[in-house]
């Protein structure tokens, strides 16, 4: 089997409702997404997503991926998809670093992968479990009303996963997360999420000022260094995923006891075949985990969730995903969808959902 050409589509995917980063210093309408379609001498056809969180939130952006594409697909035409490992080391050889644009390309890979051996992605990746895996919301809110607002929004879905942005201010924050603990439910899980937001004062300031509610912090901090730093000064548990970029800060943070959750988001560590690694040296470390995409549709959510589904259960706190937030359809409401705060299995072979071309628009790129 081969691939024979690879068609590129972008489409704007608005949000339901404007989207502030953690602290509010950055606001989010639409996500620029890239949809990638491969096809192959046999005639299946294997579809991929890339969609950062905008363009100014990490070093990755739409028309990026569009170029990495360009660049690395004479390398990928010609090569067996199923043989994903082939098709990795020819998009480092071709693009070194740009993991965000390779997402896409492995995607589609496993895609055609697991139809050709009739079992979804996660079944071939060797794991499969049923269960339904709890969503985690995106609370992207200022002030303590606006958060109450937000997760009621939420709960209403049947929501009890729960990853709400803090950031920016000291006195706000801790006042946030109090009133959140103070209205959390039994049963729900809450993840504070700084999207490295505080220097390394205020981190120390909230993170010492809330220590008996033992919450959980997210990227409490810009860099694995500056996480380090604080790590004697404190007593949370904190969750890494800005700066779980590679193997090597996996490697890194569960040698050095950076992090007791990882947030393993597809798109930006490039794809399930480097994202599996990060997983088991998780796995081996006793390092707890969420799995995300970084935005998208629901193509982008069950990648994440079929990656989420060979952790085991006791592992995987939830997976985020983005399709709640969108006003844009492009699956016809295909694909595992919301069902009381639950992501479920598809059981069809490959990624189990592929979009309605229709609703994509005209191709921006063919390569053959």
């Amino acid at each position: 089997m081969k691939i024979t050409s690879i068609t590129v589509y972008q489409k704007d995917l608005p949000l339901e409702h404007p989207y502030w980063l953690s602290g509010g210093r950055l606001r989010f309408d639409s996500l620029d997404a890239t949809l990638v379609k491969l096809e192959t001498d046999e005639g299946l056809i294997g579809w991929g997503e890339g969609t950062p969180w905008g363009h100014t939130y990490v070093p990755a952006h739409g028309p990026g991926i569009r170029a990495g594409i360009e660049t690395m697909a004479p390398f990928v035409l010609g090569l067996d998809p199923r043989r994903v490992l082939e098709v990795e080391r020819a998009m480092d050889l071709a693009l070194p670093g740009h993991l965000y644009a390779k997402s896409p390309l492995d995607m589609a890979c496993w895609d055609i992968a697991g139809q050709a051996a009739g079992l979804p992605i996660a079944d071939l990746m060797g794991g499969g479990s049923r269960t339904p895996r709890p969503i985690a919301s995106s609370v992207g809110a200022k002030t303590v009303e606006e958060t109450r607002e937000v997760m009621t929004r939420y709960r209403a879905r049947g929501y009890i996963a729960h990853s709400v942005k803090i950031g920016g201010d000291v006195e706000r924050d801790v006042a946030r997360i109090r009133d959140v603990e103070a209205h959390r439910a039994p049963h729900e899980i809450i993840l504070y999420d700084v999207n490295r937001s505080w220097t390394r004062q205020q981190a120390l300031r909230v993170m010492q000022s809330t220590q008996d509610l033992r919450v959980t912090f997210e990227q409490p901090a810009e860099t694995l260094d500056d996480i380090a730093a604080l790590r004697p000064l404190h007593s949370a548990p904190v969750s890494i995923d800005e700066c779980l970029v590679t193997l090597q800060d996996a490697t890194r943070a569960a040698r050095d006891g950076l992090a007791e959750v990882f947030g393993i988001k597809l798109n930006r560590v490039g794809g399930l075949t480097k994202a599996a690694r990060m997983r088991d040296v998780a796995l081996a470390h006793g390092i707890d985990m969420y799995v995300m995409a970084t935005g998208g549709s629901v193509l982008a959510d069950t990648e994440a969730l079929h990656l989420a589904a060979t952790i085991p259960g006791h592992a995987c706190h939830a997976v985020w995903a983005c399709q709640d937030m969108l006003t844009a359809e492009i699956a016809g409401g295909r694909g595992p969808r919301n069902e009381n705060g639950h992501l479920h299995l598809p059981e069809d072979p490959g990624l189990g959902v592929h979009p309605d071309e229709d609703s994509l628009g005209d191709p921006v790129a063919h390569y053959a």
